[in-house]
């Protein structure tokens, strides 16, 4: 059982909380993994708080501790699911290793070389579960670094989930892959070996975290960054995301621009190429002719 509104508002972010009914920690510091650059805390706030609103107006993350936006489905475990949508038809990603890249298909043409790191499957919801009993243990999956061009409330049903969140102005030192790639909005680097060499403004990058447990909503602003993993022998986590559109582009236009702004421009620009040239591999050569030695 989560920890209470009371409880969770005045942890800080990031740090083992109490049980609302438990005598010991809901998870510890050595079910994270270790990374190489610094994190500061995400906000933590009831959704009564004027400072929850502030930062979802402002478009930055936070943490809501008492929506009861997903109190119904605070139930479900693999047997409530099961009797519910055992028949159910689904896609089910399985990967040889912790990591599940997200891979666009219909992009892979660009790409001949490249090799999706996760499988999809169709199979049924029972059929799943059965595969998942061999393997819940090990716990500590991550969905790498990526951004959504959506907002996003991220909503914890079941386990604990740490989210590290890098803002769109860090956008240099993240290394996206080109868009016309089939892992576009996702991070190159490593996290847990960095090549420096390839990516040395990784090197500078500052992460936002917290720790989801059930019944706590991360707020994701469009286009912050967003790694997310499962504790290391957390067991089973479910999630539920709910995407929406950001706001109507103004009529007139402010400036300077926010980053996330320009990094809308920067894929637009990378799309308009492709188009115009025909080819998706011309458009990074093109670039780098365009800006060599001129803005320097």
């Amino acid at each position: 059982m989560a920890a209470t509104a009371t409880e969770a508002a005045s942890s800080a972010p990031g740090e083992p909380r109490e049980e609302a009914e438990g005598p010991g920690p809901a998870w510890d510091e050595s079910q994270l993994r270790s990374y190489t650059f610094p994190t500061r805390p995400i906000p933590r706030l009831s959704q009564s708080d004027p400072r929850a609103e502030e930062l979802i107006e402002n478009e930055e993350p936070v943490v809501l501790t008492d929506t009861n936006l997903v109190y119904p489905a605070l139930k479900w475990d693999l047997e409530y699911l099961q009797e519910n949508i055992g028949n159910g038809d689904f896609s089910v990603y399985s990967a040889s290793t912790h990591k599940f890249l997200y891979y666009d298909e219909k992009k892979m043409a660009n790409f001949q070389n490249f090799k999706p790191r996760s499988n999809r499957e169709e199979m049924k919801f029972y059929e799943f579960v059965e595969k998942l009993q061999d393997i819940q243990q090990r716990g500590g999956n991550v969905t790498p670094a990526h951004y959504d061009e959506q907002q996003n409330f991220f909503a914890q049903i079941k386990g604990y989930k740490r989210c590290i969140l890098f803002p769109p102005d860090q956008f240099e030192c993240l290394y996206p892959y080109p868009v016309h790639h089939p892992c576009d909005r996702q991070s190159q680097v490593d996290f847990d070996n960095p090549d420096y060499e390839r990516f040395p403004n990784f090197q500078n990058v500052v992460g936002y975290e917290t720790v989801v447990g059930p019944g706590d909503v991360l707020y994701i602003p469009m286009y912050w960054w967003h790694h997310i993993e499962s504790l290391l022998n957390g067991g089973i986590t479910i999630t539920v995301n709910f995407w929406y559109k950001g706001a109507p582009t103004p009529k007139r236009i402010e400036y300077p621009l926010k980053a996330h702004q320009k990094v809308a421009i920067m894929r637009n620009i990378e799309k308009m190429l492709g188009e115009a040239l025909g080819n998706p591999q011309e458009v990074g050569p093109l670039l780098n002719t365009m800006i060599k030695g001129r803005y320097n």
